[in-house]
């Protein structure tokens, strides 16, 4: 008989929400009930190849991402913005990327149809530090023109954008689809997290290889295998999880021969992943070698250690003491430390989800010094807080479990105040998604709830309301495009870039909810958020092209 309280009612909703659990060694995947993607799926009937973009380290910040003077532009609505459309075209290879560097995705084919041409008339076209009233002109997936007033044939479709923005699609610098984490592994594979992906505006993402026994090779080969279900183009970070020669020659193997130039080092889960001071300096200098960008997940990972145990021997078993563990300082502290070991050896450094006030304000000090260091806040750390870790729930307070943690209030008010003025560059999501099933398996111990949130889909929906329009796509899709080198292929709305484009216009309204996001999860940390809804129809087809219409969140 189940018994009272928290535990009960996680278990029975985890009784409710799932049908099986299998487990597969160490491994517990939830066979849950399929949602119906319908209208998603439609990608994969008319589908543009899908392609794996490679970086090339000795470009790197070749466009400066500090210093910049940004244009006051016109705010952003308070009700946000809705995404109109999004036009998926077929795109011809280009010889800036190497064939090794592109990925097919198995459920999308290769469309082959014949030339298709696309005016986006009268709308205001956005870029991260200008905007103007003009015509988009597209062939094949590439835009031609950016101008007023394009003349064109009879054979070329026409959508009138009046009154609305036209931007460049999102870039999700950070996600982890498919991956193998704390006993379990993530409801989203590569097709319903780019689902979801394209269902909220971005068109483009990198993810981060999890090698699951050190070795690189390895685990690129399994994530190559994993990414065929892919229906949008997509980049590999790659997690180094422990550091020997072996792994130093592989480096040098993805960033001269695979195309991979961006490496994750953990400074935190002491005893699996986390590597010390010492082989982080060998591997910062490592990355300077190979002209790559050395990323880090900062927190003092012998320090949660201790937050950890003390919690439990205090009796605080619940989603609240994953929080109390690791609180701020533990973060600001490991970041200070990764930036001046960097320094130390003259290395750009990426932090990866900041979160508190305390790494941000370690970041805004290195930059104004001089420093090469990029800060990433994710879009839960800007608009959500802590409080519902203390939700008598569990299941309502585990989904909210992720690491570092949700901050108390005044954090994301900060780290959104930065993120305006520059100090912190762009947008991620750390999209890493587990259902209440698999939350549950921490129900006696938090240090066992899988940690991770959804926001891939709600990223370009719930920026704070408080940064300008041109600013909001510098954030999202530019100086991501900017930082791996892939603007302005990416990143831009001018002549000779990719035609991902979305559109997008301040009317209407919806509710953000589980019961209807394209992730797999069960839960949603925004549910009930409110928000703006498009008034096209859902799907249409314009001689080759894929539209999707869909819906924004109001902050």
């Amino acid at each position: 008989m189940l018994g009272k309280g928290r535990k009960a009612k996680a278990l029975w909703s985890c009784l409710e929400k799932s049908k099986t659990i299998v487990e597969m060694g160490s491994t517990h995947k939830l066979v849950c009930e399929t949602k119906t993607l319908e209208n998603l799926q439609r990608l994969t009937k008319k589908s543009r190849k899908v392609r794996r973009f490679e970086n090339e380290g000795v470009k790197f910040f070749k466009h400066p991402i500090h210093g910049v003077q940004l244009q006051s532009s016109t705010p952003l609505p308070s009700v946000s913005l809705i995404l109109l459309l999004f036009a998926f075209c077929s795109i011809s290879e280009s010889s800036q990327f190497c064939d090794a560097g592109i990925g097919y995705g198995e459920s999308c084919g290769v469309s082959s149809s014949s030339s298709t041409k696309l005016l986006i008339k009268g709308g205001t076209v956005v870029n991260a530090h200008e905007m103007e009233v003009a015509d988009v002109y597209v062939e094949d997936g590439i835009i031609v023109a950016v101008r007023p007033n394009i003349k064109v044939g009879d054979d070329v479709t026409v959508l009138d954008a009046t009154g609305k923005f036209v931007m460049p699609g999102g870039i999700d610098p950070h996600t982890h689809l498919d991956m193998e984490f704390m006993g379990s592994g993530t409801i989203d594979d590569f097709f319903s997290g780019q689902a979801a992906a394209l269902a909220g505006g971005t068109t483009m993402h990198i993810d981060f290889v999890i090698p699951v026994n050190g070795s690189l090779l390895s685990g690129l080969e399994a994530y190559e295998k994993k990414s065929k279900k892919s229906c949008m183009d997509y980049g590999f970070h790659m997690a180094i999880t422990k550091w020997d020669e072996v792994v130093s020659k592989e480096m040098e193997i993805m960033v001269n021969e695979k195309g991979i130039n961006s490496f994750k080092f953990f400074m935190a889960y002491k005893g699996s992943f986390m590597i010390n001071d010492e082989l982080l300096l060998q591997a910062f200098k490592k990355c300077k070698s190979l002209g790559a960008l050395a990323m880090v997940h900062a927190e003092n990972g012998d320090a949660v250690y201790e937050g950890q145990r003390r919690m439990i021997e205090l009796g605080i078993t619940g989603p609240e003491g994953h929080a109390l563990s690791r609180p701020p300082v533990l973060e600001g502290e490991a970041t200070a430390r990764a930036i001046k070991l960097a320094g130390f050896v003259n290395t750009p450094l990426y932090v990866v989800h900041v979160m508190s006030i305390d790494a941000m304000e370690e970041i805004s000090k290195a930059r104004k010094s001089g420093l090469k260091v990029i800060g990433e806040p994710v879009v839960s750390g800007l608009v959500l807080n802590d409080s519902w870790l203390w939700d008598p729930d569990f299941i309502t307070a585990a989904k909210y479990v992720m690491s570092p943690p949700i901050r108390a209030a005044g954090h994301g008010k900060a780290l959104q105040a930065a993120l305006s003025m520059g100090t912190l560059q762009l947008v991620g999501t750390d999209h890493c998604t587990f259902n209440s099933t698999q939350k549950a398996l921490g129900i006696d111990d938090f240090q066992k709830i899988p940690n991770g949130v959804n926001g891939i889909e709600e990223r370009m929906h719930l920026e704070s309301g408080q940064i300008s329009v041109t600013d909001y796509v510098r954030v999202t899709s530019t100086e991501c495009a900017r930082i791996f080198n892939i603007y302005p292929r990416k990143g831009a709305i001018r002549a000779g870039s990719d035609a991902d484009i979305i559109i997008l216009n301040p009317n209407s309204s919806f509710e953000i909810s589980a019961k209807s996001h394209h992730s797999r999860s069960d839960t949603n940390v925004y549910e009930g958020w409110r928000g703006k809804e498009a008034t096209a129809p859902l799907w249409g087809d314009l001689g080759g092209y894929d539209l999707l219409t869909w819906n924004c969140v109001k902050c």
